[in-house]
Formats: C-alpha cells, structure tokens, sequence
C-alpha cells in the first residue's frame, strides 16, 4: 500500500479526498500546516507527498525546499489555484514533481499518483526479461526457452521480422550463459561488401592484399570465447556462406593471407528476419549451413501477435523519453491508446519506440494525446479492426455512414456529394430521407 502525506489546511477539501484516495488503496496522514508536515516528514516516509501551495504558517514551496535537502527522488505534487500558477512555476524550478489546478479533477488527480506509484515500482523479472519488455504469453514461453537455451553452447538461429529485438534476444542468452564475462561481438551480415565479409570474419595478415599494413584479427578472433552474433544471415551470398560452414564444422580458421590456424572458441548466435527453409529451396541459402546454425530455433512473434505488451510498452517507453527530454508526461489518454492498440505495427517495437519517442516531443502537456502520435498511426486502422468492422456492421449502416462522410466532406451540399457518390441528386436525396438525413 503507498503512502500518502496530504497537506492541506481546507477541512473539506481533506475530507473528500483523503475518502478518495483510501478508497483508491492509499494510506493517507494529513497534515493542516507546514510545522505539523515538517514534523511527520522527519519521523516518516512517504511515497508521495501531496501539498497544497498556500498554508497558515507558510506554503508548501518551504516544505518542497527542507524536504529536497534529504530526499531528492520522491514524488512532490503541488496543488495551486489558478491564480498561483507562477507558484507552481517556482515549486517545480524547486524540485516539484507536478503540480495539480485547482478545482481539483479527481480522475485526473488519481490517474497522476497511479503514475507515480507505478514510476516507483521498477517492472518485475517476468515484464523486464533483460531489457525485453513483455507480459504476454508468447514472450513468457520465449523467455523460459532463453533460459533453457543459455545454458547450453549449440548454435542458436533467431526468427523475427525487422524490429521485433533479434539482437536484444542474442544478447540476454549471452548474459545469462557461462559465457557471460566473455565479449558479444556482432555482425551486421546485410551491411558488409562480399569482397571484406571474409576479412571482417577472420582478419589478415601483414602484406595478405594491397594496403594490409599490419596484422588485423577478425570478429571471430575479437569475440574470444564469448558470442559471436551473425545478424540477418539470411543476406549473406552463398561463397560467403560456404567459408561460415568450414568455421563451424572444423572449429578453426586462418587469417586472409596466413598460414596459421587459429581455433574459434566462441558460440554463434544467428538471426534473420527472412523464411531461410524457403531460400534453401530456391538455392540461395546452404542447406547444411542452415542446420548448423539453427540447431537451436527461438522465433521472436510480431507485435500484432501480442497486443496485450502495447500498454506496458508504450508506457516504458513514454517513462524513457520523458526523462531524456526532462518532461513529465504522466499517461497516455484512453483514445490514443485505442489507436496504438488498433494500429498493426508493421515496424514492430522499433515502430512503437519511435512513435512515442516522436509523441513525447510533441506534447505540451501532461498527457499524451491522438494528435501527438505520428499521423500514419492515427489514420491507419489494423486489418483486425477493419474486418471485425465489417463482418459486424450491417450494408444498410455502411451504406448511411458513407453518404454522411461524403456530405460532411462537401459542407452538406446536395449536387457535390451526389457527384462524388456516382448517383443522381434524386437518389441522394431519397436516400438521406430513408436514412433521416434531411436536415
């Protein structure tokens, strides 16, 4: 149970909303006056500290000021009348968290302390799996096989589609395997000339090609005995592919212009964003280099997959860039999640990262709203959405709400929506009477 300590001197403004706040789960100590606040701040803690601005014996900035001297992290909301807001300007310039208007919005108010006890709460192991957020059912089966996989030293191929955290995953079997204190060294297969792969892979030698000045050691080298990541692998040519398979069928390798064989101790981790059983059909991928690398196979679902992790995300990411940009964004309103919900995120969490990164730079205000999301995602309705739509809505209903879209767009102009409606002005307007749309 959080608690609260509520200063405020107006006896029934105490009343309502320390009834309030207890029926919402929270302990409650009130104190009327800044000496009564001072004495129960020194013999108690609190998670939250709600103050009025304007007290008997002082205001609530002389609290804000004592109280910052020993605890700079807990949350201090100010509560100031309108006329007071330059007050509230002060009190923040002064280490207050928030600062709520009066008439007090209880909604409001409650949504604002749920933020902050949340913000106290780090995210438990099963929603933070290594810094990959998810609650879902799918990502707690996906983070068991981690688990499972770490411990072992197969190789590991990671199927997802293009910003789902391929990398994060490789990364958290590095963490927890025993080969933790050793390097994660990564490769960017699609980013790499075909003519450098090789000596990206396995270095060279002094003098091996014109301008190889000195001895180079390879990303297989650099990983030692740690975890090799081979990312969209799936890119990689096939005469490339043919020198990976002799790494990891013999162990060893030489250096681009050596004669010296050196071992490769390191576990290779691989990751596509590609169908490579398909390519291997279409003979553009080795088909015993792809059952050397997948040994081990951890498909990572999209995010349409798994829209119960959307809130979770978009708050941990609103929590993020809040405090890279020194805001204090405290929620997403129920609209705007309605739309992150129904969007299909084709670009995954990179998307949904993105987009609250670019809604947290746009809000002015405390609140994330529909129009601070990108516009591609407020216009774009999923295809789930659509089809349940459709599949619920009766041809006479779509049938009205279209000829009311199209009259809206027009300004109610009879001759102009028939004409973008393929009918005549008779039939439009019969059909706005059967609808009721006559005005």
């Amino acid at each position: 149970m959080q608690r609260i300590l509520l200063i405020e001197d107006e006896k029934n403004v105490v009343k309502i909303l320390s009834k309030i706040l207890q029926e919402n789960g929270y302990q409650v100590d009130i104190a009327f006056k800044k000496e009564e606040a001072l004495n129960l701040i020194n013999s108690n803690s609190y998670d939250i500290i709600l103050s009025d601005f304007q007290l008997p014996d002082g205001n609530g900035i002389e609290i804000l000021e004592i109280f910052r001297k020993k605890d700079k992290d807990t949350p201090f909301l100010i509560i100031t009348a309108y006329g007071s807001i330059n007050g509230a300007v002060e009190a923040m310039k002064k280490g207050a968290t928030h600062y709520i208007a009066k008439p007090i919005d209880f909604d409001n108010l409650l949504k604002i302390l749920s933020f902050y006890s949340e913000k106290s709460k780090p995210l438990t192991e099963t929603e933070n799996f290594h810094g990959i957020i998810g609650k879902s059912p799918k990502m707690q089966e996906l983070f068991q096989e981690i688990s499972i996989v770490s411990k072992s030293d197969s190789t590991v191929l990671i199927e997802g589609e293009s910003g789902t955290g391929k990398e994060l995953i490789a990364k958290a079997i590095h963490k927890l395997s025993k080969r933790a204190d050793e390097p994660f060294v990564a490769i960017n297969c699609s980013a790499i000339p075909l003519e450098l792969f090789e000596n990206e892979l396995f270095g060279h030698e002094k003098g091996a090609y014109t301008g190889a000045v000195g001895r180079e050691v390879g990303k297989i080298e650099l990983a030692r005995e740690g975890t090799l990541f081979l990312d969209e692998i799936g890119e990689l040519p096939l005469y490339p592919q043919a020198k990976l398979l002799r790494v990891l069928q013999e162990k060893e390798f030489y250096r681009v212009g050596g004669t010296e064989l050196i071992p490769a101790n390191c576990r290779f981790i691989s990751a596509t964003n590609k169908n490579l059983e398909q390519l291997v059909e279409e003979g553009k991928f080795r088909e015993d280099l792809f059952y050397r690398i997948n040994v081990v196979h951890l498909r990572i679902p999209p995010l349409r997959e798994r829209k119960e992790d959307i809130p979770l995300l978009a708050k941990y990411f609103l929590e993020k860039f809040s405090k890279i940009d020194d805001k204090e964004i405290y929620d997403i309103d129920s609209s705007a999640m309605e739309i992150l919900l129904e969007y299909d995120w084709p670009g995954n969490v990179r998307e949904l990262e993105n987009a609250i990164e670019r809604a947290v730079v746009m809000c002015q205000e405390d609140i994330v709203k529909p129009h601070h999301l990108p516009p591609r995602i407020q216009k774009k309705k999923s295809s789930s959405t659509l089809k349940a739509e459709i599949e619920t809505t009766n041809l006479l209903d779509l049938e009205k709400k279209i000829i009311h879209k199209v009259l809206e767009e027009v300004n109610w102009n009879q001759t102009k929506a028939a004409e973008k409606l393929g009918i005549s002005r008779k039939q439009l307007r019969t059909k706005m009477k059967n609808f009721g749309l006559l005005k």
